[in-house]
């Protein structure tokens, strides 16, 4: 049998961390078993349902590297078969046509809130002489629930989950309208598209047990659940905006790499003996659901911070420098040309070394591009030249015009004789260079920047420096 496992988002917003998760756990079951990843919009519900949450949702997966099998479908074009279904089962006697006013169901429901009862629908019309119906009325469709006995479902995360079927009432599974409801169409859709493991949030255990009679009722072989946890925030509670950021969109703009999200996505329930830094296809080789644990995960900011500095120090060197130019171009609308990305892939090992996201990394690598503007907006650079520091450059300026062979080795050498000669310690000579040459306290070592810059531009920059006023 080849596994089939399906992503079904509704498009009513951007892609939530949450559903990610989902999403990436689907996604590796499928390529551990050489199985299929199924993405299925779940539109039906058209007034929330807009093309910009589709966008995003097929924008934040791809951007994760999650590809699904196939072309997406959308369970708005399905409305007809799930209908079909629902008539089917109603011929079959495993349905039955309700005509209960609103007025009826509000008293219904007002008089089991009163006795503290379950607010369940009564039957009132499941057994009834269809020759009793009311003409030019319309009608539901519910589908026959069993009245007694037990429900179990077979939970591959959390375990043998039973339930008494005098909890479950005959829901709706066909409006008045003739509009199929979420819970048929989804049965269908999972039927219909092969699906044979459905692994979501356990939010959706309850829909769980409806789901399954309805397999049962039209026959159909009924899929391995797989219900995860839901993400938590630090304090506890279900994962929300007033926790920070949710989505996949907002973690990309705040400068996390895909490959840090998905790492520690992974880690939120699921585990690999004391393993913290996992690549893709290590995780596709080892994840399956008997390590996914059933305690919610906690989302924790500064884990993902500290995964995504791993990644930004160890990762793809040139998708570090993309991000980095992108962040550049967006966030400090400075354009990055063939030379200034030659500059920042010398720099990388060295600023990589600070920053915990790409922001911040792009923010130490401005002056690689952009050459500082006199006097420094950093008050502590400026205050250093003018204050002995634009002495101490142009003592040291013929020094390096003079040099020829523009290596560390070479600039170190030179640097400190000079500084002997002075008689100033070398720190006295590195900091206003750096203020010079960076615009700020901070840079990586000197030497490192001088040949990064290289030698016309690292002379072009003490010149502009030594000529303040």
């Amino acid at each position: 049998m080849t596994v089939v496992t399906r992503f079904p988002p509704s498009p009513t917003g951007s892609l939530h961390i949450g559903s990610a998760r989902t999403a990436l756990f689907n996604w590796l079951y499928a390529r551990h078993h050489a199985g299929q990843f199924i993405l299925r919009i779940e539109d039906t519900d058209r007034k929330r349902s807009t093309k910009e949450a589709v966008e995003s949702i097929f924008d934040g997966l791809t951007w994760l590297g999650l590809d699904w099998d196939g072309d997406a479908t959308f369970q708005s074009q399905k409305i007809e078969r799930h209908a079909a279904v629902a008539l089917d089962l109603l011929d079959r006697g495993m349905a039955y046509k309700c005509y209960c006013t609103p007025e009826e169901l509000e008293a219904m429901r007002a008089k089991a809130r009163a006795e503290g009862k379950p607010v369940f629908y009564d039957r009132r019309w499941r057994d009834r002489n269809p020759d009793d119906a009311p003409q030019d009325i319309p009608f539901v469709v519910r589908i026959k629930m069993p009245l007694d006995g037990e429900t179990t479902i077979q939970d591959q995360v959390q375990g043998d989950v039973t339930i008494a079927n005098e909890q479950l009432d005959d829901f709706i599974i066909l409006r008045a309208d003739g509009t199929p409801t979420y819970m048929l169409s989804v049965v269908v859709d999972d039927h219909d598209g092969g699906v044979n493991h459905v692994i979501r949030g356990d939010d959706h255990l309850n829909n769980a047990f409806r789901q399954l009679q309805l397999y049962r009722a039209a026959g159909w072989s009924i899929p391995e659940y797989a219900h995860i946890p839901l993400i938590h925030g630090a304090d506890g509670q279900k994962l929300s905006k007033r926790h920070g950021a949710t989505s996949v969109q907002e973690y990309r703009r705040e400068g996390f790499l895909p490959e840090a999200l998905l790492n520690y996505l992974l880690r939120l329930g699921w585990s690999h003996g004391d393993d913290e830094v996992i690549s893709t296809d290590q995780a596709v080789s080892w994840f399956d659901l008997d390590t996914v644990g059933r305690a919610p995960a906690r989302f924790d900011l500064e884990k993902l911070e500290s995964l995504n500095a791993h990644y930004l120090r160890e990762g793809g060197s040139q998708t570090v420098i993309d991000g980095v130019i992108a962040c550049l171009r967006e966030k400090h609308g400075i354009i990055v040309d063939t030379t200034g990305r030659q500059r920042i892939e010398l720099a990388l090992p060295h600023l990589a070394q600070r920053a915990k996201t790409l922001i911040e990394l792009s923010a130490t690598a401005v002056f690689l591009i952009q050459a500082p503007s006199f006097p420094l907006v950093e008050r502590k650079a400026q205050k250093i030249l003018v204050n002995g520091g634009i002495e101490v450059l142009r003592n040291i300026q013929d020094s390096l015009v003079e040099i020829n062979a523009w290596n560390p080795d070479t600039l170190e050498a030179t640097l400190r004789a000079r500084a002997e000669e002075l008689e100033l310690g070398f720190g006295k000579i590195a900091q206003p260079l750096r203020a010079a040459l960076c615009g700020s306290t901070a840079s990586p070592g000197i030497f490192d920047v001088l040949v990064i810059l290289d030698r016309d531009e690292s002379l072009a920059r003490l010149q502009r420096a030594v000529e303040q006023e």
